[in-house]
């Protein structure tokens, strides 16, 4: 994978997936080990975070990965740089390209922006999240937190509920998880589900309790409420009554069901604070399981995993 751009889950072989998920649990255990967690794995490599949305969890967790494997990390929010004055997108990336950076991890509104920087510049892009497209690393913390819960993941049910006609997690999800040989149901109201959608191994629900009956994990995505204007469903209460998980809906679940969020969540809608906070939950810990996927993959990519 040394020198390979990260822009999409479809573009992943199965044998690359594998490399990332074991090189994240050697990660894991650096991240958890006291004391000191710096390495030299990326010492005299420049990497440039540009995000032009908002994120804590992607831009944090992308920083402190370049910064645990000894790498320099800059990172650029869009509202305190020249993308204010109009710079278009060529503009900035040829800019930090002249600086000399290795890497750029690039979060962007426009589908298809990642798979444009990699034909401008020539630093390594890692997309951080395109529009409704693609969310590569989300989906490899998603499937590492599972494998570390399960012991497996080919033959899992996966119940994917939420905002899925807008939600880049659940694309690359059903990407990764299908490669994986896992079973995936996608859940939510008709108006928030792709009208065509066709996948091998996918099955689609406009009734949450077929979907998540007998799951091994369910993801619950956020419904993005600045799309609620469009009156994609009637009300916030009537989604959660129909579609929210509790711990009611959860006993239809296996018995040892897997929760999982990219957050940020809407307590109360998409998901309750009862569910969100028990021992099933592995929300938290994917935050961190994401550090060690995102060191993993920089130091796969841009030192082929080397030590």
């Amino acid at each position: 994978m040394l020198g390979k751009s990260i822009i999409g889950m479809k573009n992943f072989s199965v044998e690359e997936i594998r490399l990332v998920l074991n090189a994240a649990r050697k990660m894991k255990q650096i991240i958890k080990r006291g004391g000191d967690k710096k390495l030299s794995n990326l010492r005299g490599k420049a990497i440039v975070n540009l995000f032009y949305e908002p994120s804590t969890r992607t831009r944090t967790s992308f920083e402190l990965a370049g910064k645990y494997l000894g790498a320099d990390v800059v990172s650029i929010n869009s509202g305190t740089s020249s993308i204010v004055k109009g710079e278009s997108l060529r503009d900035t990336l040829k800019t930090i390209e002249a600086m000399g950076v290795d890497a750029i991890v690039m979060r962007h509104k426009a589908e298809g922006a990642a798979d444009y920087a990699t034909q401008v510049v020539k630093p390594m892009i890692i997309n951080a999240g395109d529009g409704a497209h693609a969310h590569p690393s989300q989906a490899l913390l998603d499937l590492f937190t599972i494998e570390q819960h399960k012991g497996r993941l080919a033959g899992l049910k996966v119940a994917i509920v939420g905002d899925i006609l807008h939600s880049r997690v659940a694309r690359s999800d059903v990407y990764a998880m299908t490669k994986m040989g896992m079973e995936v149901h996608l859940a939510g109201p008709k108006t928030l589900l792709p009208r065509f959608f066709k996948f091998d191994g996918v099955k689609v629900h406009e009734d949450i309790e077929h979907a998540i009956t007998g799951a091994d994990v369910i993801n619950v995505l956020r419904i993005q409420l600045e799309r609620q204007q469009a009156g994609l469903f009637p009300s916030t209460r009537e989604y959660a009554r129909a579609f929210g998980i509790n711990n009611e809906r959860l006993r239809l679940a296996a018995e040892d069901v897997l929760i999982l969020h990219p957050g940020p969540q809407n307590k109360g809608l998409e998901i309750s604070s009862e569910v969100t906070y028990c021992e099933r939950s592995a929300i938290q810990e994917q935050v961190q399981n994401g550090v060690a996927v995102r060191m993993a993959l920089l130091d796969l990519t841009l030192n082929g995993g080397v030590k």
